[in-house]
């Protein structure tokens, strides 16, 4: 059997629309070889879905691909160029330590960008060496996959190698790659930076390709690139809520970091809130707080802003016009945000119907579990299945008020209780990527080559919500510590 056999055999089914943009938006070059790869991780029911074979991925000529060394048929490998505001300030960018191979055609007709992560020098790296680490790249490979296991639209992970080479960063790290499956890489900073360095016609076709890839149904409105901001930003006021709703604190929402598409992308600092807190912030970088989790909507809603102005030349042909279509478009995104999170706390409390007075029993709760440090995940859980016992509320005269309140709103409800509490267990997960429990799993790859401690910890994740008895050890907290947790972008 030929190596070309064996590479159809994987089922790769390539394409490679992106690629036929102006040449502008990117660079065609192939990946850096690495010197002695080894698999460390694939996911095996991605693979499927994907068209793709686990056990050809698995032999020599797939291991070949997932590292960069051989370009599977039909690829065209490229670096996208994108601009972005990086805590506020604007800034050429790119993909420096990243190729796109293209775009998989899945069985089910559906279209995936494949992309490798750390796999070497681009134009766009300024400076850097194109590489990436082992514990990152598992971090992004635990965290988008419990992402995707929340019901939290996400880029995915396809798989993770190592490459045989150290990465020196502080100091000498074993090198990896990671392969990264995605509707899309198209980022807010793709616009940015095509509004900034192309023309007009640049920014049309990059609209235009939007619009054909992932809203396919708008392009015969009168204004497609109004519905094509209405449509991001109401994607955007999804994705934001969600993460609220679950503690996801994402570290750094640079605008390059804002996927058009609506999924999470780019898992860098992140990381889960253990006490609810809306100041928590967990990137060591973020010294202000910019992208604390309280933040998160606002500066959502400051990156749609962004966005928008990219789009100003197609919008109207008078400026002034074209100002207060984005202007009202985006004034939406706060209600629109505010509705989904509402909707979505509702369910967390087993609520069904609308009360007006639904606000202040959300907001009284999480008032008091700030006051006193209470667990956001395990609180609601606690309430899930009325062991409020096991809160650090529990005994506070103010949580025993409010809790008198929400039994009262629960009474007037139609629905029985019993549907009450399967709303509540299909909204609060039995356990969340505790940052304790990742740091341990990295550490015990990393530092000692032992995959056991995550994969026990990929395969409880990969549940959330079935509330299952070997979970529990999985929600118990940290042991108590002087310092501060704090995550790193791991570039």
């Amino acid at each position: 059997m030929t190596k070309r056999q064996v590479i159809i055999e994987t089922g790769w089914n390539l394409d490679n629309s992106y690629a036929r943009l102006p040449k502008l938006f990117f660079t065609s070059l192939n990946p850096t070889p690495a010197r002695s790869p080894k698999l460390i991780i694939l996911n095996y029911p991605l693979a499927e879905s994907l068209g793709l074979s686990p056990q050809a991925l698995q032999s020599e000529d797939g291991l070949e691909v997932l590292a960069g060394n051989r370009i599977p048929e039909g690829a065209l490998p490229i670096a996208q160029a994108y601009a972005g505001h990086q805590f506020g300030y604007f800034t050429m960018l790119g993909d420096g330590r990243a190729l796109l191979l293209g775009e998989q055609i899945t069985p089910l007709g559906e279209r995936v960008d494949i992309q490798l992560k750390g796999s070497g020098k681009t134009p766009y790296s300024r400076g850097g060496d194109g590489r990436a680490t082992l514990g990152p790249m598992l971090r992004e490979y635990i965290i988008s996959e419990a992402m995707h296991a929340l019901g939290i639209a996400t880029t995915r992970s396809l798989a993770v190698v190592t490459t045989g080479e150290s990465v020196i960063r502080e100091t000498d790290l074993p090198g990896a790659i990671l392969t990264r499956v995605a509707a899309s890489h198209l980022r807010v900073g793709t616009f940015q930076y095509v509004s900034k360095w192309g023309t007009v016609e640049d920014l049309r076709a990059l609209a235009d390709y939007t619009l054909q890839r992932h809203f396919p149904d708008v392009d015969a409105v009168e204004n497609p690139y109004l519905i094509l901001l209405q449509e991001v930003i109401k994607s955007q006021a999804v994705l934001i809520a969600k993460w609220q709703l679950v503690g996801f604190i994402h570290g750094v929402m640079n605008t390059d970091n804002m996927a058009i598409s609506g999924e999470t992308i780019d898992y860098g600092p992140c990381a889960f809130m253990d006490a609810y807190d809306p100041a928590t912030v967990f990137s060591s970088i973020d010294n202000q707080g910019r992208y604390a989790y309280g933040n998160q909507p606002h500066i959502a809603g400051w990156n749609l802003a962004r966005f928008a102005e990219t789009l100003l030349p197609l919008l109207h042909v008078n400026h002034e016009q074209a100002v207060k279509l984005a202007q009202n478009m985006i004034a939406d995104f706060t209600e629109l945000y505010h509705c989904n999170w509402l909707a979505g706390m509702r369910a967390k409390l087993g609520l069904f119907k609308e009360e007006t007075e639904d606000e202040s029993l959300i907001e009284d709760l999480l008032s008091i579990m700030q006051q006193y440090g209470a667990d956001y995940t395990n609180t609601f859980l606690a309430l899930t299945f009325d062991t409020p016992e096991d809160t650090a509320l529990f005994e506070s005269p103010e949580f025993a008020q409010w809790h008198e309140l929400w039994q009262a709103r629960l009474g007037r409800q139609q629905e029985p209780k019993a549907s009450s509490h399967q709303l509540m267990r299909n909204s609060n997960p039995a356990l969340i990527p505790r940052n304790h429990r990742v740091e341990a799993a990295l550490k015990a790859a990393v530092e000692q080559e032992d995959y056991s401690v995550m994969e026990r910890l990929f395969d409880v994740l990969s549940s959330p919500y079935a509330h299952s008895p070997e979970q529990a050890d999985y929600s118990t907290l940290p042991s108590p510590s002087t310092r501060p947790y704090r995550t790193f972008c791991g570039t």
